[in-house]
């Protein structure tokens, strides 16, 4: 609790900073302001900011209702955002009337000591246009973030695509494969959205369903309300699931063991058993179909960096030599690289989520683009090299900024298919 205090605090007091320099520079401006519109304007900016740093503390220090919770939240981040857009702006036309003032300054006779130096710089006023430019650039990010939690946030889309396995068995052959990834139940706060898109994945009827990670943001009381809806994702020959990242509690426990979080981790295991999924902890599931068989390999996660390797590839993989063909579901695709490629050339195809496309990008049939492609190497999408395959699902729900711009949340349906090559 001190760091998450600490680190509030730092915070606010880089925001009280960047108010203080916006709300002078547009202040400057020659916007004709009459003395009782001045001080409305004062009152309104200053009672709206102190108004939100409150609420967000009370968010974040007390139990109130998630959804209020998520509202202030909400209206914090797009507020700093359009303020962040605004400063390069006034950054851009303090430097321009500094070098006014330099030029001044250098072509200034002396003066005598008691003159009044009328080349520094407060004297030199700010560029309306500039300032209004800024004011309306930031209008653009707040307007489609604003978009992007009141539309698409539970925009959800089914993605198709055909997975070629040579080794595929022919009992196999076209069979349908369901994927959901990063459903963060502790950000939702519309249960009859979320069960829209549970509705969609099942009027696919799926053969066989792949969960792969990230249930709850932290805590298994989060999946409280959800359990119900998740329940209802069933598939012929199963729905296997395995762990994420958050779905640990390491970024609300810590990462050193304790009593209440080995019982939320517990609880977490028992909420996959409840809804009927069969959750992989390093282990392999074998799935037969007239007589033939593949492997469905979950291990727990394992990512590059700073994310934690719970994950154990050589007990995941055990006595599944004789299976022609071997799917993998693990979290975090920077695992694809990192070990299955170099390691085990044995699996056909990883299925992966994590990156969540970063909420933000853009998506066409031939062109994709999101900052997350500055952070994974892997992530959105179907992958190849030589024989192996990833696919990256940019997940079901959000986390952070409760919404999604242009990366909307995804439902994916594969098809098997046997191939030659």
């Amino acid at each position: 609790m001190g760091n998450r205090i600490l680190g509030l605090i730092v915070i606010s007091i880089l925001l009280i900073f960047i108010d203080i320099y916006i709300y002078r520079a547009v202040r400057s401006v020659s916007w004709k302001w009459k003395n009782n519109k001045y001080l409305s304007f004062t009152y309104i900016w200053w009672g709206y900011t102190l108004l939100l740093f409150i609420g967000v503390f009370i968010s974040i220090f007390f139990n109130i209702k998630f959804l209020l919770r998520s509202i202030i939240l909400v209206v914090f981040f797009l507020t700093f955002v359009s303020k962040i857009f605004v400063l390069p702006f006034l950054i851009t036309d303090d430097l321009r009337r500094s070098l006014i003032w330099i030029k001044r300054k250098l072509k200034s006779k002396p003066r005598d000591e008691n003159s009044v130096d009328s080349t520094n710089q407060e004297n030199i006023p700010r560029s309306e246009f500039i300032i209004k430019a800024g004011t309306l650039v930031a209008a653009f990010p707040l307007a489609s973030l604003t978009y992007g939690v009141v539309s698409s946030a539970y925009d959800y889309r089914i993605k198709r695509k055909t997975i070629f396995l040579p080794n595929l068995p022919k009992a196999f052959d076209g069979i349908t494969l369901g994927q959901l990834s990063d459903i963060h139940s502790g950000s939702f706060y519309d249960k009859k959205a979320v069960l829209g898109g549970v509705e969609m994945l099942l009027k696919e009827k799926p053969e066989l369903i792949f969960f792969t990670g990230d249930l709850v943001n932290n805590l298994a009381s989060e999946m409280r309300d959800y359990q119900d809806i998740f329940s209802k994702v069933k598939a012929p020959l199963g729905v296997y699931s395995v762990l994420g990242n958050h779905d640990y509690g390491d970024y609300f426990f810590g990462k050193g063991n304790s009593t209440a979080k080995s019982k939320n981790l517990a609880d977490l295991k028992v909420t996959h058993k409840n809804m009927g999924w069969d959750l992989l902890l390093n282990e392999n599931r074998r799935i037969k179909i007239e007589g033939e068989e593949i492997a469905v390999l979950g291990i727990e996660n394992w990512g590059v960096g700073r994310f934690a390797k719970y994950g154990q590839m050589d007990k995941a993989i055990i006595n599944t030599d004789d299976v022609p063909v071997k799917l993998l579901l693990s979290h975090d695709p920077s695992h694809w690289r990192a070990q299955i490629l170099p390691e085990y050339p044995q699996i056909d195809a990883m299925f992966s989520g994590h990156t969540h496309g970063m909420q933000f990008g853009i998506v066409t049939e031939k062109f994709q683009w999101s900052p997350a492609k500055y952070v994974y190497k892997e992530w959105a999408g179907l992958y190849q090299e030589g024989a192996q395959q990833l696919y990256v699902n940019v997940g079901y729900g959000f986390l952070g900024y409760p919404g999604r711009v242009g990366m909307l949340p995804e439902i994916t349906i594969f098809e098997l298919r046997q191939s030659s090559s």
